[in-house]
């Protein structure tokens, strides 16, 4: 007896029907935009998530201007801690203050945030590094109306000061530039 034959291969036409893939892909789930426009090439990068997301564009001069703000701020903390009557002096160019208890607990306090800086350096978190440099800029602008408002009420103008002043006022600007720059959305390629 002849042993029957198989039947001859055929060629799966749902590799070539273009319909059949889209179709196949729609059931899947694969292929289609998200709501954040998207598009999964598999099923696996749904499930994991893709972390180009969450990858902060670094705009220019960041990590640079985030070491300069830790140092500033680690210097001016570690200047009112040992040295509060010099760091007085230097700004308001009067020859004593009265105690040096306030002075010293405004060390502590840049201490505190010179060591959000340092972190902030160190991380790559879009969400961080946005925060401290908010809290930079609140930081430089609270103390440019403090120093306006003590200038005002003295009625003397002094050098150290007026330099503090533009000093913070430039450093508003660069914090709030880079806030800015780390939150935009990254344009599609």
């Amino acid at each position: 007896m002849a042993a029957k034959q198989p039947p001859p291969l055929m060629k799966k036409h749902s590799q070539t029907d273009l319909v059949s893939r889209l179709k196949t892909r729609k059931i899947l789930g694969v292929g289609g935009e998200d709501d954040d426009g998207e598009v999964h090439r598999s099923k696996i990068s749904q499930v994991l998530g893709n972390e180009i997301k969450f990858a902060v564009r670094e705009p220019l001069g960041l990590r640079v201007w985030q070491l300069v703000s830790a140092i500033m701020f680690s210097g001016v903390a570690v200047m009112a801690l040992a040295f509060p009557d010099q760091l007085f002096d230097a700004i308001f160019e009067e020859e004593s203050v009265s105690s040096k208890t306030p002075i010293r607990l405004y060390g502590g306090a840049l201490l505190s945030i010179a060591l959000i800086m340092w972190n902030a350096l160190y991380t790559a978190e879009k969400a961080i590094i946005r925060w401290s440099l908010l809290a930079e800029a609140c930081y430089f602008a609270v103390q440019f109306l403090v120093t306006t408002v003590s200038l005002a009420e003295s009625s003397r103008i002094a050098t150290g000061a007026v330099l503090l002043l533009v000093s913070r006022a430039l450093f508003i600007l660069i914090s709030i530039y880079y806030y800015y720059q780390v939150g935009r959305r990254p344009k599609k390629v």
